[in-house]
């Protein structure tokens, strides 16, 4: 299978769709505490309504069991992060972290410096949403530059 030219994505966004029993909170928490711009709002009949929030460029990681489990011990200590998990990339991960706590999320874990150069905390957060923030601590390329570090393309070339 090849890969899809870089000229044209397939795919323009990815939006991850969550229920949140308490809306009003929810919304409140990733808008007004995270700082995720609301880009549009809808309503509809028998009180359904959504907002779709900006949380500016989205990737999906996909990790094999072994890395998630890995993943975990190094930012917890143990295995706790369901199959899903949203992770936030944030300018300064102490502070987000301490301005969630107070907004109400509970803190799996403070903020840990990874080998992978990153400070990352873990949350459980409105919406049932399982979550990280994290801070990168150097740049991509310097991080690549290490052992266990690069694509998936250039390993197989190995």
């Amino acid at each position: 299978m090849s890969a899809p030219q870089e000229s044209s994505p397939a795919v323009r966004q990815l939006r991850l769709v969550v229920e949140a029993e308490d809306y009003e909170a929810a919304v409140a928490f990733y808008r007004d505490v995270l700082g995720l711009p609301e880009e549009a709002a809808f309503s509809g009949g028998d009180g359904a309504r959504v907002a779709i929030l900006d949380a500016g460029r989205a990737t999906l990681e996909i990790a094999n069991p072994a890395q998630k489990k890995m993943i975990d011990e190094v930012e917890v200590g143990r295995q706790v992060a369901p199959k899903f998990r949203v992770a936030f990339e944030v300018d300064d991960a102490r502070e987000t972290t301490g301005r969630l706590v107070a907004a109400g999320a509970d803190e799996v874990a403070p903020p840990t410096v990874t080998p992978w150069e990153s400070l990352n905390a873990r949350l459980d957060a409105p919406g049932g949403l399982h979550i990280t923030v994290f801070q990168e601590l150097s740049t991509l390329e310097d991080r690549t530059s290490h052992d266990g570090f690069g694509t998936d393309a250039g390993r197989s070339a190995d």
